[in-house]
């Protein structure tokens, strides 16, 4: 049967997030429900609650999340209850046309839970990202649950996308290799976790590129070997410099704004690549030569959730935060209650906070 539990909402375009009773069902076949353990508050709830992502209104928020699996629905052999998973919103189809040339990274055709949660009153949510993990229990579709070693779920939890999409956009998007130069143009979270991918897939030189000095300096923990304030130095010349004068081999933009997409593609080397992880608003355009894009050669990449397959990198990152080689840890700016959620976005937004963590 149903449970009732305790979820946070957005019910309307920009309104203060509210803590409610939300009704689970029971999983129908491929679908899991999970215990929520700890759920990452990430930009892209707080572009739901703006109504930025679309209008279907009362949202449930949260989707960067760790937990442990309740119960399963028919047919599900992926995990059972009792197993701890970081949930994804990658649950790949394996028939679409990317899975059928080997590609499940691309999936056309994830999916989610078939049913719906609703409020008691019968309303019925739309989960951010197909997950809603600001909750005590969520229903997700059994692939959505990417099953790991257990480890600190406020930490691991991330990988659910902020940091996976992050870390992916250097090492599977933008294939650093050893002994290559890498900028990364924005320190928030997604920036960091593209310095800390660099790092550990071998960049010899580490840029990072913000206008915030804290912010550069806490890069620095996580492997930049350099740092630009680009409000004070332009950041193009800058990296030439920290580069022999060549421009870096891989420029990550992390921001999503045109100006910074310009100094990403003008500040990398003959042939570099330049990969986009920061997610653009619709009305941002950007004009570059032609004559330039042809001229310099090399790639412009988007990345979308780090181009990851949740089934191969999650674990593969857990093991590298259990061999203390990727300090999660060190995302994880303060643990919080389901009560807190509001707050959290008031410090995202001031930039005090790479990731509040509530913690259930």
């Amino acid at each position: 049967m149903s449970q009732t539990v305790k979820g946070v909402i957005s019910r309307r375009k920009g309104a203060d997030v509210e803590l409610v009773d939300v009704v689970v069902p029971d999983p129908g076949p491929g679908e899991a429900v999970v215990k929520i353990q700890a759920c990452g508050v990430c930009h892209t709830d707080l572009h739901y609650k703006e109504g930025g992502i679309n209008d279907d209104f009362p949202f449930l928020l949260g989707h960067e999340a760790a937990g442990i699996v309740e119960a399963v629905g028919d047919d599900v052999t992926e995990v059972k209850p009792g197993d701890f998973v970081i949930l994804n919103w990658r649950a790949v189809c394996g028939q679409c046309r990317a899975c059928r040339k080997g590609q499940p990274q691309y999936c056309f055709a994830t999916h989610n839970a078939k049913q719906k949660m609703t409020l008691t009153d019968g309303t019925e949510l739309t989960p951010a990202l197909g997950i809603g993990a600001f909750i005590e229990k969520t229903l997700v579709a059994a692939g959505q649950c990417t099953k790991v070693d257990e480890a600190d779920p406020a930490a691991v939890g991330l990988l659910g996308c902020g940091v996976m999409a992050g870390f992916g956009a250097a090492v599977n998007t933008g294939e650093v290799k050893r002994g290559e130069s890498v900028a990364v143009i924005g320190c928030g979270g997604v920036g960091d976790a593209a310095i800390a991918g660099a790092a550990i897939a071998g960049a010899t030189t580490v840029i990072a590129v913000d206008i915030d000095d804290a912010k550069l300096e806490q890069a620095k923990q996580f492997g930049a070997t350099h740092t630009v304030n680009s409000s004070r130095t332009d950041p193009i010349e800058a990296i030439r410099e920290l580069t022999g004068g060549n421009g870096a081999d891989v420029v990550v933009e992390a921001v999503g704004r045109p100006e910074t997409y310009e100094q990403a593609f003008y500040a990398r080397d003959l042939a570099g690549r330049v990969v986009l992880v920061g997610v653009p608003t619709p009305d941002k355009q950007v004009t570059l030569p032609m004559i330039d894009i042809f001229g310099r050669g090399g790639a412009l990449k988007s990345s979308w959730y780090g181009d990851c397959l949740p089934s191969r990198d999650f674990p593969m990152l857990v093991d590298l935060y259990k061999q203390g080689r990727f300090d999660l840890d060190a995302f994880v700016s303060e643990r919080i209650g389901l009560g807190d959620i509001e707050a959290a976005f008031a410090k995202m937004a001031r930039g005090e906070v790479l990731r509040s963590v509530v913690e259930l």
